[in-house]
């Protein structure tokens, strides 16, 4: 049975239905590559230009005087090393307790079946559909109980209980064969040895994805670090972008930005492999 297509094969057999074809394609992928790229040379090239040029009208597409002072002025001038460190602490440890605990309960809601798991598992669900909003006050309030403003735990433990990736994880074990198990068990192995040396090797694509969403969740928060953190030198990048952009050039608050945005583009770039895999593992292979 033949796939149909938008283009039939006799077209694209012909030598002008190709090169139209071929026109059409890359005329698409440029202007699509142009859409997303443009914001992006905007910005870094935004951090070159002097502050009269930037505010200029109409503005300039290439800056007049190449100068990477804006860049060198944001490093210092608003501390960006002290605030990057405390960011990668923030996510670094909040990625850790997401991963450790939202697996173990993933794996113990889909393999270990415990006593009223469907109903613990609704619970968590229902969570979902609560506004992050209304819970910042309740959780401002646990957290200024137990001392803990100013310290990473305060970004660490709310980060933990995160119900769209342990049902996402959730999820993917329940598509892990039960025969592979069975015959882990009748090998002697106990439910933590298959957890480590079965289901976490098999879950590599899906802790990709939930990886990612952890660290990005935590990057990109400002609300919640702005009210923990009053110590301006324990403030991550987000926060520290906003409080000390008073009385900064615009060209430096701009390079400031692109230095923020480049761990998770780096990162991106990095681990687009293991992000698409993970989006598309549907299934697990035999």
């Amino acid at each position: 049975m033949s796939t149909r297509t938008l283009v039939s094969p006799a077209s694209l057999a012909r030598p002008r239905g190709r090169a139209v074809y071929w026109g059409v394609f890359t005329g698409v992928v440029l202007l699509f590559a142009l859409a997303f790229l443009f914001p992006v040379y905007w910005m870094v090239t935004g951090a070159m230009k002097s502050p009269d040029e930037v505010a200029r009208t109409p503005p300039t597409l290439i800056p007049e005087n190449w100068e990477i002072t804006g860049y060198t002025d944001a490093w210092e001038l608003m501390d960006l090393p002290t605030h990057l460190w405390n960011t990668v602490v923030q996510a670094a440890g909040a990625w850790f307790f997401q991963i450790v605990l939202c697996t173990a309960a993933a794996y113990a809601l889909s393999k270990l079946r415990p006593v009223f798991g469907k109903i613990i598992l609704g619970g968590i669900l229902a969570t979902l559909m609560v506004p992050a909003q209304a819970l910042v006050v309740p959780k401002y309030l646990t957290v200024a109980d137990l001392g803990l403003l100013n310290d990473p735990l305060a970004i660490w433990l709310p980060a933990v209980a995160n119900a769209f990736n342990l049902y996402l994880l959730k999820r993917f074990f329940d598509q892990i064969p039960r025969d592979v198990l069975e015959a882990a068990e009748i090998d002697g192995a106990g439910k933590l040895r298959i957890l480590w040396s079965i289901v976490l090797p098999m879950s590599r694509p899906v802790l990709g994805v939930v990886s990612i969403f952890a660290l990005v969740a935590v990057w990109q928060d400002f609300l919640w670090p702005l009210m923990v953190f009053s110590d301006t030198g324990k403030q991550p990048i987000s926060v520290a972008l906003v409080q000390l952009s008073q009385n900064i050039q615009l060209t430096v608050l701009i390079a400031a930005m692109v230095i923020a945005s480049i761990p998770m583009v780096a990162m991106f770039l990095i681990f687009q492999r293991h992000i698409i895999a993970g989006i598309s593992a549907g299934s697990t292979k035999g």
